[in-house]
């Protein structure tokens, strides 16, 4: 599918040709359905030809990239669909406009509407969850946050007590059994973990809630990092994140309180959890 750009029509390129300033860079406005799926409104670049939105996956070796054609949108920009069906690699993908015979152009972000994912709850009917999350760089460019997990544990409410964290979420993609624990893993020093007990909820077996105690992580200082094990030692070991919300990045937004508790061999530890950049639930103990 092609697409025809015309020049001027909404991002000031026709006045910058006038008076020979630097063209602004094309914008983005994109919406989010609660499937998955992304829409790209691309204002108009200047440039004649077919055109595509295009997504590149940061940091990869060999380059990864997904090409979507834009075709006008009836009001002067051009639009690119990314449907649930389409699979992203997790990860960080940076967003382009790309004219044949042209450079590809990063674009700017605009209004993004991520309302259809507040409190979202997908099915798992497809045995994965997969979340894309536009946001702007620091750098004031547009990408897309994406996780692709399968099984996902979801976390939701955390409840912060003196003597540990209890937690609630949702398992997708797998089921809970009667062995099912949560598994608290000392970064960097394998086998080195801590199991806390699991619930499961009354009315729906895929709603579980743990209560994780802080006396046995306040033995190891660093980072343990949290994962949900449905079926015991025999099953899957899945890494309790919070992906099903319109937040691209949890760690600065989402903090809780530090508690003291008493450490191996006298004195006090400082004992919290927080988001990692990848959104996964750790805890971290100085």
């Amino acid at each position: 599918m092609t697409a025809v750009f015309t020049r001027g029509t909404l991002d000031g390129s026709q006045e910058a040709a006038d008076t020979g300033a630097q063209p602004l860079p094309p914008r983005a406005d994109c919406i989010a359905d609660s499937a998955g799926g992304l829409t790209f409104d691309v204002t108009d670049p200047g440039e004649g030809g077919a055109a595509h939105l295009l997504l590149r996956l940061r940091e990869s070796d060999p380059p990864v990239e997904v090409r979507l054609p834009l075709t006008p949108a009836g009001d002067g920009r051009l639009r690119a669909a990314l449907p649930s069906s389409v699979e992203l690699p997790e990860g960080r993908w940076n967003a382009y406009a790309e004219v044949a015979g042209g450079e590809p152009r990063r674009l700017m972000p605009g209004v993004n509407d991520l309302r259809s994912l507040v409190d979202r709850a997908p099915s798992g009917s497809r045995g994965h969850v997969a979340v894309r999350i536009p946001y702007a760089t620091k750098q004031g460019n547009l990408s897309v946050r994406a996780w692709l997990r399968a099984p996902h544990a979801e976390v939701g409410e955390l409840a912060i007590e003196a003597a540990g964290l209890t937690g609630h979420g949702r398992v997708y993609g797998t089921a809970l059994t009667g062995a099912a624990y949560v598994e608290a893993g000392l970064r960097g020093e394998a086998g080195r973990v801590v199991r806390a007990p699991v619930t499961a909820g009354p009315a729906d077996t895929s709603e579980f809630r743990f209560d994780l105690g802080y006396g046995a992580l306040a033995e190891g200082a660093g980072i343990w990092n949290l994962w949900l094990r449905p079926a015991g030692e025999e099953g899957p070991r899945i890494r309790l994140a919070r992906l099903l919300d319109d937040v691209a990045d949890k760690k600065p937004i989402f903090t809780y309180p530090v508690k003291r508790v008493p450490a191996r061999g006298g004195g006090t530890a400082e004992v919290g959890p927080y988001y990692t950049v990848d959104n996964d639930l750790s805890v971290r103990v100085a």
